[in-house]
């Protein structure tokens, strides 16, 4: 807005910014609040003012504070540091009062020539193989969980199912599809992420047995791309089909890894022997010498 819109203070000085009230509880910053109270009466009057930062001014203090700049300089005020301000279009006055002061504003240097960035193919994680973030690392854009409902609530499933898997993790699909755009052909249908391979793998670290349901209504284990080789063959076992539990004979074991000969619950005693004409381990020739 124009300086002569902007709400006005009653001798006509215009305000630079006006904040909404919601911005502050949520970010919890009181210190704003007690910045602009301290600060509307000090640059008018002289006042220096220095806050440290644990050792700051009390709600007493400032109060106080408010108080001698009304009696002072500026009756208008409140008891509570506020005033009434006037719209600068109509100049009717607000409905309520409002707090104004003067306070720090430190200027950030973002430029967009700093942060523009795109990508195509770039660098991959090496446990989730998804790309990795930042301009620093040529990342890509993080796509969160707030995005993907964004999505979700528009019906954009197919953009959905390809930034969650050819433009992320899928491996063999982001390979496919890369070969496919060069030669001009039609997209392949989305693979497995490897996100979830990495899931898969993390349950069973935990001693989960995790299975596959697949079509034709068999459970198996995760298979691999079609190119590649199985990591185990489906079980074929239908869903209703609930598994036999089977003890597992520790002795029988035993005897698979250590040779028949020698017996359990026996300690054997060492043999040691000394080689003829070896005169460096014979005893008696070495007390000869």
């Amino acid at each position: 807005l124009p300086g002569e819109a902007m709400p006005c203070l009653p001798d006509g000085t215009p305000i630079d910014v006006a904040r909404t009230p919601i911005g502050a509880p949520s970010r919890m910053t009181p210190g704003q609040v007690l910045e602009t109270i301290l600060g509307f009466g000090a640059p008018g009057n002289g006042w220096h003012v220095a806050a440290a930062v644990f050792e700051g001014a009390t709600e007493k203090e400032i109060l106080d504070l408010v108080e001698k700049s009304r009696q002072e300089s500026s009756p208008e005020l409140t008891p509570d540091g506020r005033m009434l301000l006037y719209d600068g279009r109509t100049g009717e006055p607000m409905r309520r009062p409002v707090t104004v002061g003067t306070m720090y504003m430190m200027k950030l240097i973002h430029l967009v020539d700093d942060k523009i960035h795109a990508r195509s193919i770039g660098p991959y994680s090496l446990i989730t193989q998804q790309p990795l973030g930042g301009k620093a690392q040529f990342g890509g854009q993080r796509f969160g969980e707030m995005e993907v409902w964004a999505l979700e609530g528009y019906g954009a499933s197919h953009v959905l199912q390809e930034m969650l898997t050819v433009k992320s993790d899928d491996i063999r699909g982001r390979l496919k599809t890369y070969e496919r755009i060069v030669k001009g052909l039609n997209l392949t249908d989305p693979g497995v992420p490897e996100s979830f391979r990495v899931l898969v793998k993390e349950l069973q670290g935990l001693g989960l047995d995790v299975e596959i349901a697949y079509d034709d209504g068999t459970l198996g284990e995760l298979l691999l791309e079609e190119d590649d080789e199985p990591v185990s063959a489906p079980r074929n076992r239908p869903r209703e089909e609930k598994r036999e539990g089977k003890a597992l004979n520790m002795d029988d074991v035993f005897e698979d890894i250590f040779p028949e000969e020698v017996s359990r619950g026996e300690v054997q005693e060492p043999v040691f022997s000394v080689l003829e004409g070896d005169s460096d381990n014979d005893p008696e020739e070495r007390a000869d010498e």
